[in-house]
């Protein structure tokens, strides 16, 4: 008897499922989305899910990983562009992503995948920032304090809502090393 479906590749059917999955996280929640709503909105089953992704926290590891290789090719449109305004657009993106940011904030203590991908996005996320003050002209001394002051500045307005304006006041005082 012939196949009613036509195969499908295993990196096919995982990005069906992660994209479902980001969908679901970004409007939802992560805590208000069961994984039959993500097997639901990428037409599997829930066992399928499963197949791909041993548990919710792993789905959503690999929701973050496709958000940010997408935000990594972006960047490099923002290559020419001053630091201040490179801050700007990150803090952006990530209020697009607001619910996800606190999710992965609350579940890095306590689950070993998420707090092992939170680590290496600081890792990488902080040699970006770093650079950037590098070619800002910041003195490498104060490289890496000047760093972590962009991660908390990033960080904080991405927890307290400010105006665009003073936004921009807090980034440009990051961008400039304080000076």
């Amino acid at each position: 008897m012939p196949r009613n479906r036509r195969p499908r590749d295993r990196e096919e059917k995982s990005a069906e499922i992660v994209a479902a999955a980001a969908n679901l996280f970004i409007e939802v929640g992560f805590e208000k989305t069961s994984l039959v709503s993500v097997a639901k909105a990428a037409g599997v089953t829930t066992n399928t899910i499963y197949w791909y992704f041993e548990s919710k926290e792993v789905l959503l590891v690999a929701v973050l990983e496709h958000l940010f290789a997408e935000a990594l090719k972006d960047v490099g449109q923002q290559a020419e562009v001053p630091l201040v305004d490179l801050l700007v657009w990150v803090v952006d993106r990530l209020q697009q992503h607001s619910k996800l940011v606190t999710t992965v904030h609350a579940l890095a203590a306590t689950s070993p995948v998420v707090g092992t991908w939170h680590d290496g996005f600081h890792a990488v996320t902080n040699e970006i920032l770093a650079e950037g003050l590098r070619q800002s002209g910041v003195p490498e001394d104060q490289v890496l304090p000047m760093t972590r002051l962009g991660v908390f500045a990033i960080e904080g307005l991405l927890m307290h809502s400010l105006p665009r304006a003073e936004q921009r006041a807090v980034l440009d005082l990051v961008s400039n090393g304080l000076r």
